[in-house]
């Protein structure tokens, strides 16, 4: 996974086993969208405590997945911190939750 913040927008580019096994597409988000963004420590436990989902789930581990009503994302891992952040435009999804090893650095680029 990969995550590009511009000016414009922010994109998070998936491998593809991720996209199939996630049952989930590229997220592609107009930067204006973008709100209450947040740094997590342990993005796991927000990815269990979510409800049902559908994609890969690996409970405890793993997660590349989607709420049943396709409003929130997960591509979490056990161990790494993760970038958190509410999407405010029309559509279905309403919160991206994304480990990687910069989210803290990805989280200061988008704080407002």
């Amino acid at each position: 996974m990969q995550v590009i913040v511009t000016e414009e927008r922010v994109e998070v580019r998936l491998s593809r086993w991720q996209k199939v096994l996630g049952l989930m597409r590229d997220i592609n988000v107009p930067r204006g969208d973008v709100s209450d963004v947040k740094l997590v420590q342990d993005a796991i436990r927000p990815a269990l405590e979510s409800g049902l989902k559908v994609g890969l789930r690996l409970p405890w581990l793993y997660f590349v997945a989607r709420t049943i009503r396709l409003d929130e994302v997960f591509v979490v891992r056990r161990g790494v911190p993760a970038l958190s952040f509410a999407v405010d435009g029309e559509g279905t999804l309403r919160r991206v939750l994304l480990s990687t090893p910069n989210a803290e650095e990805l989280a200061r680029e988008l704080a407002p």
